[in-house]
């Protein structure tokens, strides 16, 4: 799945939906630094930028801390057990509308903290590398109103995330939301 197949004037008329299962991983230093991606959607011009959570889709056959194991190894280059995991701590249904596509996708949250290590983008798909931009870690309080961010509500995820009783009885429902370059 890419975000590069149409162009601008095919916009009115996406047709593909995909709907899949996503795992999202807060991955926390020891400086309380979020890792983030910045992503993109280069079937637009000018090019929409956002920062998002390492994670992605879960396989078929593969439970939800198989799915966030993997994608950290694939996406940082980090070979983690799921021992070493927090969560889920929150899920949440979200629509994303880019250039090509339409994703519906339920999505949980979990945690990774972790030392600072250089990122390994050795696994990333070959639309990851076109897409990925940039890679950083992130002060929580520098995720201001002026970065773009998915999830919007992260830092409430990161608050969840450090109160156990919030989650205990399991993930807390996020609801549902959009976030799209191309409104779906």
């Amino acid at each position: 799945m890419t975000h590069l197949e149409h162009g601008p004037e095919d916009l009115a008329d996406r047709r593909r939906v995909h709907e899949r299962r996503a795992v999202r991983v807060l991955v926390v230093d020891e400086d309380e630094r979020l890792l983030l991606f910045e992503d993109s959607d280069l079937g637009l011009d000018p090019v929409p930028h956002w920062w998002i959570t390492p994670g992605g889709g879960v396989d078929p056959g593969e439970s939800d801390l198989q799915a966030a194991v993997r994608e950290i190894a694939e996406e940082t280059g980090l070979e983690i057990n799921a021992t070493d995991l927090v969560g889920p701590v929150a899920r949440r249904h979200v629509v994303h509308g880019y250039s090509d596509i339409v994703v519906h996708q339920d999505e949980v949250y979990f945690v990774l903290a972790v030392p600072a290590f250089e990122v390994s983008t050795a696994g990333h798909t070959e639309e990851e590398q076109r897409t990925v931009h940039d890679i950083r870690w992130w002060p929580a309080q520098d995720l201001t109103e002026g970065v773009e961010i998915w999830p919007r509500d992260l830092l409430l995820v990161l608050a969840l995330a450090g109160d156990p009783q919030s989650w205990a009885a399991g993930p807390v429902d996020l609801g549902v939301s959009e976030e799209s370059t191309v409104p779906a």
